[in-house]
């Protein structure tokens, strides 16, 4: 199996080496450069099971069936849940597929806890020692603290927006006493983080001599491992029951992840929709077909405040035919611009990949957290609320829809307890992290910065 880039000035690579250097040389993102065959999830086969076969189909002979199968049950043995992504039935053909049992409470830590053992299985078996950048807007970066803590093979470098994610969101990456997990504190939005990360990966000699590897969703392990849930999902509700996914959205990874599943034969069929928040970014995008850049604004579901979805160009390269120029050029375009149309050729297949999104204000957010309180007695994060809204407003009786639920509404407490007036408990398993010594840097949003940063830290 063969990964190339998004942009095809990046010579194709094998599965290990596309996930450890996350982003291609040229700037796009690795794809296989096949889609693989893969059966569907078995009615009794473990979740780790099916982890280790989705991967095993992207990794070919590169890594053997044992080695998966053993780094697949250790990401997932600290669960709360055996079932790691649990579907709960919250009314009629409605279904929330909870992603927060992980250790940080979040459903990044599904891919996370999975791409740290491949990271250290990988690296171990070169002699390697990497750098893991890794912008976040709230839950990647408590997600890869937590995997990566105590690592000898990776250092862990934190880069997330000051003041602009959840106090608890903020503890579960500055909190794990770990000396090769760095944070930094950037004094803009998650956009200026992510770019910083783009920038730090785009000088090649820097990429070197520092041995730089990126954990966003940029990074194919990501969607490869959060494919898995899909895949479980559709059978728990039937082999060939067209379901319907929504998707909380915010640099679209996880929507990206669904289009992948179905693809490789996983679903039975594919409809997702990208629920947004005020930044609507992905609605423009997939209802309007441009591309805008603009300053990302704060909302109750902060993990969502992103105004450039990176996993975009991964689905405008299937669009396109898998045309690089086009991608390349389209990227140039916006790079320069800010603001450009898609080609017909994509805007036109963009359109019958299953894929659409909708718009949920903040006001709506805290009406709808409000509205399932009252009809359950459940305490939903302000992000779910945001897919649950769209489930709502989108329910039909012959469809079966299932809502992300993408993490646990007590790292949230500030936001809920205005919409409800009751303040979540942590979990027993996360309590700890309230009582431990919080360390973090600052800094200003310049990449020069972030670089010696990098290079002063890093273990030898």
């Amino acid at each position: 199996m063969n990964f190339i880039s998004t942009r095809g000035q990046a010579a194709p690579v094998g599965f290990i080496e596309a996930c450890l250097s996350g982003l291609a040389p040229d700037g796009g993102l690795y794809v296989p450069e096949t889609w693989p065959r893969i059966e569907p999830a078995g009615v009794h086969e473990a979740y780790a099971d099916v982890a280790a076969r989705v991967l095993g189909a992207f990794a070919g002979d590169e890594i053997p069936p044992a080695t998966l199968q053993e780094i697949c049950k250790r990401a997932y043995a600290g669960f709360a849940h055996q079932s790691v992504a649990p579907l709960v039935q919250t009314g009629p053909n409605a279904y929330l597929m909870e992603l927060h049992h992980g250790p940080t409470l979040a459903f990044k830590d599904v891919a996370m806890q999975l791409i740290a053992q491949l990271f250290d299985v990988a690296l171990e078996s070169r002699g390697e020692r990497m750098s893991v950048t890794c912008a976040t807007s709230g839950d990647t970066g408590g997600a890869a603290a937590a995997a990566f803590a105590g690592s000898t093979n990776v250092d862990l470098f934190i880069l997330h927006p000051f003041e602009r994610i959840s106090p608890v969101q903020r503890l579960f990456m500055t909190t794990t006493g770990a000396d090769n997990v760095h944070n930094l504190a950037i004094d803009q939005n998650f956009d200026s983080c992510q770019s910083i990360v783009k920038q730090l990966f785009a000088d090649r000699e820097f990429v070197t001599t520092s041995g730089l590897s990126g954990v966003n969703s940029i990074n194919w392990a990501r969607i490869a491992a959060q494919a898995v849930y899909y895949a479980t999902a559709q059978t728990a509700l039937g082999a060939d029951r067209a379901l319907r996914f929504i998707v909380p959205s915010g640099n679209m990874g996880d929507a990206l992840a669904g289009y992948v599943a179905a693809r490789c034969g996983l679903l039975a069929g594919f409809e997702a929709v990208c629920a947004v928040n005020e930044n609507d970014a992905l609605r423009v995008l997939l209802q309007d077909g441009y591309m805008r850049r603009a300053d990302a604004v704060s909302t109750p579901s902060p993990a969502m405040d992103i105004s450039v979805p990176s996993n975009f160009e991964r689905l405008a390269f299937e669009a396109s035919g898998r045309d690089p120029d086009m991608v390349r050029q389209l990227y140039e375009q916006f790079a320069q611009s800010g603001d450009v149309e898609l080609p017909e050729r994509i805007k036109g297949p963009l359109g019958c990949m299953g894929l659409s999104a909708q718009t949920v204000t903040n006001t709506s957010t805290l009406e709808e957290m409000k509205r399932v309180y009252a009809e359950t007695g459940w305490e939903i994060c302000p992000h779910t609320a945001v897919g649950t809204a769209v489930a709502r407003r989108l329910a039909r009786e012959d469809q079966v829809s299932v809502v992300l639920a993408t993490a646990h509404p007590a790292k949230f407490p500030e936001t809920v307890h205005e919409a409800i007036g009751q303040t979540p408990d942590l979990p027993e398993r996360a309590k700890a992290v309230a009582a431990r010594t919080e360390v973090y840097d600052h800094a200003t949003a310049d990449v020069a910065a972030v670089r010696d940063y990098i290079l002063s830290r890093q273990r030898t």
